[in-house]
């Protein structure tokens, strides 16, 4: 079954099915493989350690693939930030044509990316967020429930809300974000309004992802209750897989005096990265949702690319037209 909506022709893909972003994660090899199976691959611009590293990168992908991928670039608030704005120029200057934005007041961002005719989706956590970002002029709300990998936001509103409260809000087209590994999740959202799935978790327990195998059995031995929530008391609230690191920062935090600084030493991206290229799985937080439990094997992007699309149709075409048909 093939899956046309706005959302595909406007990107050009074959399937709705989107890489987000992955800090460490979102290189070359995974984003390609995704690309070739018929998806939307995406780059992690901040993995790479400079707008030229960047440039690079993105003409190793280009040299893997000729299909569509894309570059995230993550606006978050810091005292020493990189420097957003040169590696937004190294993507524009390396002819990219479709940018995932997320994160902090990314006006500034969007405005040059559109000026150069350069496509955004932008990923929310609310409704609220998804109506400014059409008004900001972005193409496409990848929209990110509660129970995804990263920061869900503050509202805690699950997908199964989330999801269709967002069509209701917006007329650019939406994908559906957080909660995805599956044919099934696909039917689901194309159902509550969206045109695609966006997945993390799912494409990180795949051959091609950049990170050690035992993190990627790690994630296939996890179930659905295999998370903790970090950072909720300082208003940045993150889901990250349970682990002794991640168990450490929720009990330090719980305490009544806990301020950021007592967990600073536990929460480094370094830590993380660590943990993702070594396979020590508690060398740091490890980045991952509840769609853990469904996430049972490690296969190619394209056999699991394929696999969803076959699903989704079983569910569309069979299960349920058989209900109505009855």
């Amino acid at each position: 079954m093939a899956i046309h909506n706005r959302f595909t022709t406007l990107l050009g893909i074959e399937k709705p099915i989107v890489q987000g972003g992955m800090m460490w994660v979102g290189r070359a090899e995974l984003a390609s493989a995704v690309s070739n199976a018929g998806g939307l691959g995406i780059l992690t611009a901040l993995t790479q350690p400079s707008p030229d590293d960047l440039r690079r990168e993105i003409d190793r992908c280009r040299s893997m693939t000729d299909k569509p991928f894309g570059v995230n670039l993550t606006i978050l608030p810091s005292v020493t930030p990189p420097p957003y704005a040169e590696y937004r120029r190294a993507i524009i200057e390396s002819g990219v044509k479709i940018v995932e934005t997320a994160g902090h007041k990314p006006q500034e961002h969007v405005d040059d990316l559109k000026a150069n005719g350069i496509i955004v989706l932008h990923k929310c956590t609310a409704v609220r967020h998804a109506v400014s970002a059409e008004r900001m002029g972005v193409d496409v709300i990848s929209i990110d429930g509660f129970e995804c990998a990263g920061h869900p936001g503050e509202d805690d509103i699950p997908g199964l809300v989330l999801i269709p409260a967002t069509a209701d809000k917006v007329k650019i087209p939406i994908i559906a974000s957080g909660g995805f590994g599956d044919g099934r999740g696909l039917a689901a959202a194309l159902a509550l309004g969206a045109e695609g799935i966006n997945m993390g978790t799912r494409f990180c327990a795949t051959q091609e992802a950049p990170i050690h195998d035992a993190v990627k059995q790690f994630i296939v031995s996890n179930d659905e209750r295999a998370t903790n929530l970090i950072f909720r008391r300082f208003h940045n609230t993150g889901r990250v897989a349970r682990n002794s690191v991640s168990d450490r920062v929720v009990e330090i935090s719980s305490r009544p005096d806990a301020v950021f600084e007592d967990i600073r030493p536990l929460v480094g991206g370094a830590l993380g990265r660590k943990a993702l290229e070594t396979g020590d799985l508690d060398a740091g937080l490890i980045w991952a949702g509840q769609i853990q439990g469904l996430i049972h094997d490690v296969p190619t992007c394209k056999d699991l690319l394929d696999r969803i699309m076959a699903e989704a149709e079983k569910v569309i075409v069979g299960r349920l037209n058989a209900m109505i048909a009855a």
